[in-house]
C-alpha cells in the first residue's frame, strides 16, 4: 500500500520568513545589548543615517540621541522585550512592533518606561537598517 506523501502545512516561501523573522528579532535583541551598553558607535551601527524616534515629547535625530548617549546624559540599564514582536516584512522594509520595559537615567533622574515600540527597518547593500523608532507609553488602567 503506497503512504501519501508527507505534505508541509507551511505555506510556500514561510521557511524564508521564519528565517527573516529569528534575524530580525536577533537584530532589535543585539541593538537593546547595545544600547544596555551605553556604546554610541555600536548603537549608530543599526541606524540609518536618517533615523528618528518619535516619542511624547516630539521627534529627535540620530545625532542629537547619539550626542546624548556620548556625553552620559542618557544612558540606559535594562532593555526588555516582554510580549513575542509582530514582525511584518515587506520586501526590503520591515516592522516590528513589541512591548519594551527599560530603564533610563536622563540627566541624572531614573526613568522606568513600559512602551509600545515600533521600529521600520530597510535593507541596504544586505543590512537592515532602522530607519524609524516610535515609542507610546502603555496605558494605565
Amino acid at each position: 500500500m503506497d503512504e501519501e506523501p508527507h505534505s508541509d502545512p507551511r505555506a510556500p516561501g514561510e521557511d524564508a520568513a521564519d528565517a527573516a523573522d529569528a534575524r530580525l528579532i536577533g537584530l532589535v535583541k543585539d541593538w537593546a545589548a547595545s544600547i544596555v551598553a551605553n556604546d554610541p558607535v555600536r548603537i549608530a551601527g543599526f541606524m540609518a543615517d536618517e533615523w528618528v524616534i518619535v516619542s511624547e515629547s516630539g521627534v529627535a535625530s540620530k545625532e542629537q540621541f547619539l550626542s546624548l548617549v556620548e556625553s552620559g546624559e542618557l544612558t540606559h540599564s535594562a532593555m526588555d522585550l516582554v510580549t513575542p514582536p509582530r514582525i511584518r516584512v515587506y520586501n526590503d522594509a520591515a516592522v516590528l512592533t513589541g512591548r519594551v520595559t527599560n530603564t533610563a537615567h536622563y540627566q541624572g533622574t531614573r526613568y522606568d518606561a513600559d512602551e509600545w515600540t515600533t521600529d521600520v527597518f530597510v535593507k541596504r547593500d544586505g543590512r537592515w537598517l532602522c530607519v524609524l523608532s516610535h515609542i507610546t507609553p502603555v496605558a494605565r488602567s
